[in-house]
């Protein structure tokens, strides 16, 4: 009997999702983003990803085994209720909510979930809806997916699930054992996105750009300590600052923020605009320091005996995203191996609650080697959305052979243009990997900042990317780690920096992405063709997308996108279309 689970989140009222297990093998996993065109498609449910997942995989609703779910009960006899309630005195009614009504988040996202089910067709009579506690499904998105036999240290860090904000955990034998949970408002992501509200960006959503600030400014220069603290194996958030609800939050516009007017009043104003200037570069560079620092500090206390006995680390949560902390945990002696879920938002917790309950009922899951995991389209497909687009768009389909695509883009890169590369399965998790990009050539001087000015509309300072070949991997990075998903970043050897300055950042690392050919054999023949142009098998790569939308998803949104930017070629599988320069 084969063993079929759907994992849907949703749950934390952003990111809903789908993934779909079919006998411990992940055959298709979608965000609800990228159909309905609404970035993070905030209070929906993820109807069209398990309508997508259920086609793709030609199963009906009556097929599925079990509906797993990223969010639980959780009872009143934990410590978790009681935290929050005793932590938040301030606000007397939140409180008294978790002590007597603590469950009504669940109770409220079931019903939604039992909604979305019978849309799709389920019968509820016959449909087993299995929660798994939100922390749980991150510890499992990571351990079951990491491929890891040993015993493996466990670490999850996020805003918040249920109550939940930080899990410490080990896995064995496919079994994940929890150590130590840290619970709202005793928060790290959550006082990353405190700040992230401070320095202008949206919770959720722009942590990366704080990131991305920080080594633009000096990390001594403004004292965080008093944010937060990890005493006695206990984390403590400062709530007068950050982390905070109610009356205590500092208020602009009628809209209400994470942090209270006393971070106002120690700080000074909060930013606006787009410019990353004195002192907020200072004040980022600050906060990722206390961030890792603290990050650290906690693994080594509740997981650095496994990790000194098999150095296998698995990592998720939207913490785990943070590129910069995950370079600093692989430096350490003790870590021989980090795998961090590519989806380690809150998305991720449809694959991490399915492989809970694949593994749960006896059907171990196998390694996550790709995220090519969404739709993909025919030349047919793409051929008649050419025709129907109002913008008329000049195509040609590309000669036949496997390397005539890789050749004709090559060159068309290696002379300086950017191109929107559209090819196979479409992504799941937050980067684009060589099915949804916009490339450039690494080498070309200012070409990072023709895409950010004339199709990405984003931040100047935000970094780009690379993606190369396994061979040049560890000639540029300095280092043998896997590194398939763009989940750390690398110091890049001396000799790299001047020949593709265009994905270095300002702090001579790079987010970077090595591929091995079986995974995407066609993006791989395009860095080979890079190589024999420019001696470098290398290729700058963004995601496919303008600031402020999602990931592309079909044909029809790569050509609205190509016709709302200054683009000038989109290929999509064998079809190149080509804008007239004005």
């Amino acid at each position: 009997m084969a063993l079929t689970v759907i994992g849907l989140s949703g749950a934390v009222s952003h990111d809903p999702s789908a993934a779909l297990y079919i006998d411990g093998k992940l055959v298709a996993a979608a965000e609800e983003e990228r159909f309905v065109r609404d970035k993070h498609a905030r209070n929906r449910m993820p109807f069209e990803a398990a309508k997508f997942c259920l086609d793709y995989a030609g199963i009906k609703p009556a097929e599925v085994d079990a509906v797993a779910i990223p969010f639980a009960p959780i009872s009143i006899f934990g410590k978790a209720r009681w935290h929050y309630a005793q932590r938040y005195w301030y606000a007397p009614d939140r409180g008294l909510d978790a002590i007597f009504a603590g469950n009504r988040r669940y109770h409220r996202y079931r019903k939604r979930i039992e909604g979305c089910l019978q849309e799709l067709g389920f019968d509820l009579g016959r449909t087993e809806i299995v929660p798994v506690e939100h922390h749980l499904a991150h510890a499992s998105s990571a351990y079951h997916c990491s491929g890891f036999q040993e015993k493996t240290a466990i670490l999850g860090i996020d805003g918040k699930g249920e109550y939940a904000t930080t899990f410490f955990g080990y896995g064995e034998n496919g079994r994940i054992h929890k150590i130590k949970e840290f619970f709202d408002p005793d928060s790290l992501g959550g006082l990353y996105g405190a700040i992230t509200e401070y320095l202008g960006f949206e919770m959720l959503d722009g942590e990366y750009k704080v990131m991305g600030m920080a080594p633009y400014g000096d990390p001594t220069r403004y004292d965080f300590s008093r944010l937060a603290r990890f005493e006695n194996g206990e984390l403590i958030v400062n709530t007068d600052y950050a982390n905070v609800i109610g009356l205590r939050r500092y208020k602009e516009n009628g809209k209400g923020y994470y942090f209270s007017p006393k971070l106002i009043e120690w700080l000074g104003p909060r930013r606006a605009g787009d410019m990353a200037d004195d002192p907020y570069v200072h004040y980022a560079a600050s906060m990722q320091k206390l961030f890792e620092d603290m990050s650290l500090q906690m693994m080594d206390y509740y997981l650095g005996d496994i990790l000194r006995e098999t150095g296998k680390l698995a990592f998720a949560g939207g913490g785990a995203l943070n590129v910069k902390l995950n370079q600093k945990i692989i430096a350490r002696p003790e870590v021989k191996e980090l795998f961090v879920q590519p989806a380690s938002g809150d998305s991720g917790t449809a694959i991490g609650a399915a492989s809970y309950v694949s593994v749960q009922r006896g059907v171990p899951v196998e390694k996550m080697d790709h995220v090519y995991l969404g739709p993909r389209y025919s030349n047919e497909e793409v051929i008649a959305a050419c025709q129907a687009h109002p913008g008329k768009p000049r195509w040609e389909k590309i000669g036949a052979g496997d390397t005539a695509v890789p050749q004709r883009i090559a060159k068309i890169l290696a002379d300086g243009n950017p191109v929107a590369w559209f090819q196979g399965r479409m992504e799941f998790g937050p980067r684009a990997l060589g099915g949804r990009s916009i490339l450039g050539c690494p080498s070309v001087a200012g070409v990072a900042d023709r895409i950010n000015a004339q199709i990405k509309f984003r931040e100047r300072w935000r970094p780009f990317c690379p993606s190369m070949l396994d061979t040049v991997g560890p000639q540029m990075l300095q280092s043998g780690h896997p590194a398939p998903f763009m989940t750390f970043t690398f110091e890049v050897a001396e000799e790299w920096k001047a020949r593709v300055p265009e994905v270095v950042h300002e702090d001579g690392t790079s987010r970077a992405q090595v591929l091995r050919r079986e995974y995407n054999p066609r993006y791989y023949d395009l860095m080979l063709e890079m190589e024999k142009l420019t001696g470098n098998g290398v290729v700058l790569n963004t995601s496919l997308n303008r600031r402020g939308e999602p990931m592309i998803c079909s044909p029809v949104d790569a050509l609205n996108m190509f016709f709302g930017s200054d683009l000038e070629y989109l290929v999509m599988e064998d079809v190149l279309v080509v804008k007239q320069r004005r």
